[in-house]
C-alpha cells in the first residue's frame, strides 16, 4: 500500500487548499484501525507531522498549524483529507500522509507552495 496525495499547488498567504490522500490498496480493518498523520517536509530537514487523526475518531494538530488546518477522514473511500486555511509562507512544503506512526512506503507527497 503506497499512499497517493494530491491536492497541493501555489497559492497565495491567506488561501486554502485541500489534500486529498488515498490509502489505495488498504483494507477497510488496517485503514480503520490506524492512526492516519499528514506529515511536512522541507528541503534539507526532517519530515515532520502536522495532523492526526485516530481510530477513535479524534485530532491533533501541530501548534503551528491549530485552528487552520483540518483532518478528515472517509473510511469508505479510503480517504484522508487536509483542510488548509488561512495559509502562510511557513506551510511551504512537501506534504505526505502515512499512518502514524509510518508503516507504509511513502508516497511522492503534494508540493504546497505559499507566496506571501
Amino acid at each position: 500500500v503506497r499512499p497517493v496525495e494530491s491536492g497541493g499547488g501555489s497559492v497565495q498567504a491567506g488561501g486554502s487548499l485541500r489534500l486529498p490522500c488515498k490509502a489505495s490498496g488498504a483494507i477497510t480493518s488496517f485503514f480503520n484501525s490506524n492512526r492516519w498523520g499528514w506529515y511536512t517536509q522541507v528541503p534539507g530537514k526532517q519530515r515532520n507531522l502536522v495532523a492526526t487523526f485516530t481510530s477513535s475518531r479524534t485530532t491533533n494538530y501541530a501548534d503551528a498549524v491549530k485552528d487552520r488546518f483540518t483532518i478528515s477522514r472517509d473510511s469508505a473511500r479510503k480517504m484522508v483529507y487536509l483542510q488548509m486555511d488561512s495559509l502562510k509562507p511557513e506551510d511551504t512544503a512537501v506534504y505526505y500522509c502515512n499512518t502514524l506512526p509510518p508503516s507504509l512506503d511513502w508516497g511522492q507527497g503534494t508540493q504546497v507552495t505559499v507566496s506571501s
